[in-house]
């Protein structure tokens, strides 16, 4: 039994998403049970229709409030209500065909954030940032304070969008004098919804466009630009700063050294002998189909791979799933991070496991972090305690970029 659900995937997402962001302007706790109190466990419609109809009622109070001047009432309820709208539309991961209620709830979910934007002081700017033929959504939210000042880049992981970072990123950096840039890049957000482009393991690429995009932009300093990346991201942050010359730090939370590595351990854990794993990706349907079978049967799986994965890197079955992510790796590039980077260990974080083999390659300086149960910052990317997390990520930051 969950804080809220038994069904393992609405306990994910009512614990992570729900109350991770809470310090940070992301809703309040009451509200967020409230709302799990009506839903029926493990109905995803239920799940949809009671996070969007909690949105929607915070977007109406937003839209009184700003008709009568009321700007922090405004500001709060839009932001709060952009948040609910990505809750609210997780479960409904996957496509094409994407699920027009995902697309219906996004689109509601940038209406709101967008009215927020304009109600904040400073506003954050909006950014089209262009790659190779796409369009890479994005905000520079500045800090109030004078002359130029350091630049924290955030960079998602599967299944976030810029919406989230705001609360996870933005407000933490604002509050600490850094300008921060958030985006969706290839497989995130509006580039994957709307644009259809899935991830790409080259965040090096990516990086690129978006700090060109911005550096030498007003009152932003060039030497003083970090990257963090949370969730996939960590492994995306390293993989940018093995290739990226124009960062001054980078911040993996948690230190993900490659897709593939964790995937191999579930297929042999599923079964799959060692003289098959050795032909990785390159697997017998014979093999693949009991694996593909029980990611079928359990719900958790099922998400994780068959929605969220497939859809994200564009492929349509196992084989093709498995050959998209083994290219995400930093074999032969950790050494090539040249900047400081500080690497984060939530304690019950399967995917933070293998943070301290990827912090041994660097060759830099560097800094490994562990979160704790004893501190309530255990989950994956500390999300029941961000508090911490900004605490002694941003101080550190703060003492490499005084150099």
């Amino acid at each position: 039994m969950g804080w809220f659900f038994d069904d393992p995937l609405h306990e994910e997402f009512a614990t992570g998403l729900g109350l991770g962001l809470i310090s940070h302007g992301g809703g309040e706790p009451g509200e967020v049970r409230a709302i799990c109190a009506r839903i029926r466990d493990g109905d995803d419609d239920s799940w949809y229709e009671q996070w969007t109809g909690a949105a929607d009622r915070l977007v109406a109070t937003g839209d009184t409030a700003a008709e009568a001047g009321r700007s922090v009432s405004a500001r709060e309820a839009y932001l709060i209500g952009a948040l609910y709208y990505g809750i609210g539309y997780h479960p409904l991961f996957g496509g094409p065909p994407v699920d027009e209620r995902l697309r219906s709830a996004f689109d509601r979910q940038r209406n709101a954030f967008s009215r927020a934007v304009a109600h904040l002081d400073p506003p954050p700017e909006p950014i089209g940032i262009p790659f190779e033929g796409a369009r890479l959504p994005a905000y520079l939210c500045r800090s109030p304070l004078p002359g130029r000042r350091p630049l924290l880049v955030a960079t998602n992981g599967y299944d976030a969008t810029l919406h989230e970072m705001y609360f996870a990123h933005a407000v933490p950096a604002v509050r600490r004098g850094y300008h921060c840039l958030i985006f969706d890049g290839p497989g995130q957000g509006a580039v994957l919804y709307e644009q259809g482009v899935p991830l790409r393991p080259d965040w090096e690429t990516v990086v690129a466009a978006v700090l060109d995009a911005v550096i030498g932009g007003d009152g932003i300093d060039p030497d003083r630009v970090a990257l963090v990346g949370w969730s996939l991201g960590g492994y995306l942050a390293l993989r940018a700063a093995s290739g990226e010359p124009r960062l001054a730090a980078c911040v993996a939370d948690p230190g993900l050294y490659s897709i593939a590595t964790p995937m191999i351990g579930a297929l042999r854990a599923a079964g799959v002998p060692d003289s098959a794993l050795e032909h990785f990706p390159q697997l017998s349907e014979s093999v693949l189909r009991p694996v593909a079978a029980a990611i079928e049967q359990d719900r958790g799986q099922r998400w994780k791979i068959q929605q969220r994965g497939f859809w994200a890197h564009g492929v349509t079955d196992l084989a093709g799933y498995l050959a998209a992510v083994a290219p995400f790796t930093l074999a032969g590039r950790v050494s090539q991070i040249r900047c400081p980077t500080l690497i984060t260990v939530a304690e019950h974080d399967p995917l933070a496991a293998g943070g301290p083999a990827t912090y041994d390659q660097l060759v830099g300086e560097r800094r490994l972090v562990r979160f704790s149960q004893a501190e309530g910052a255990d989950m994956h990317c500390e999300l029941l305690n961000r508090t911490r997390y900004d605490q002694r990520v941003f101080d550190w930051l703060d003492q490499v970029l005084a150099r």
